[in-house]
């Protein structure tokens, strides 16, 4: 088992304390908070993407392939219905001297992210009393 403590800290502020790290949470002026660091929201969607970059980049370095001008860009579509976010889209940026044998491999290097394999598999959550 793994521990991470969440402290309060006034107003909309919330820290979450996890291995060596202090990771701030606000929330926006238009909800009331300070919009001093990003929404837990916000760190979930960063989390997607800079999980896809990372296994994009291992792919790449493992093979000595330069990372010079590879990017990814993520793209939240909204379920009009649900208006919660429907499908998560990754596009990697690929400069023109990318080889061709690996296109097909980097989209799998990042489709193999831990974060999306845990939403895929979603953990059972539980909220108690102590």
């Amino acid at each position: 088992m793994r521990n991470m403590r969440i402290v309060l800290g006034g107003k909309h502020l919330v820290e979450a304390h996890y291995k060596d790290f202090v990771i701030q949470t606000d929330q926006p002026e238009k909800v009331g908070g300070d919009n001093s660091a990003p929404s837990p929201f916000d760190l979930f969607l960063a989390s997607v993407g800079t999980c896809a970059g990372y296994y994009v980049q291992s792919f790449c370095q493992q093979r000595k392939i330069p990372t010079d001008g590879i990017f990814l860009e993520q793209l939240m579509h909204v379920d009009e219905a649900t208006r919660m976010i429907g499908e998560i889209e990754i596009r990697i940026f690929l400069p023109p001297d990318f080889p061709d044998q690996y296109k097909k491999s980097v989209i799998k290097a990042a489709e193999a992210c831990a974060v999306k394999k845990h939403i895929s598999n979603a953990p059972e959550f539980s909220v108690k009393i102590v």
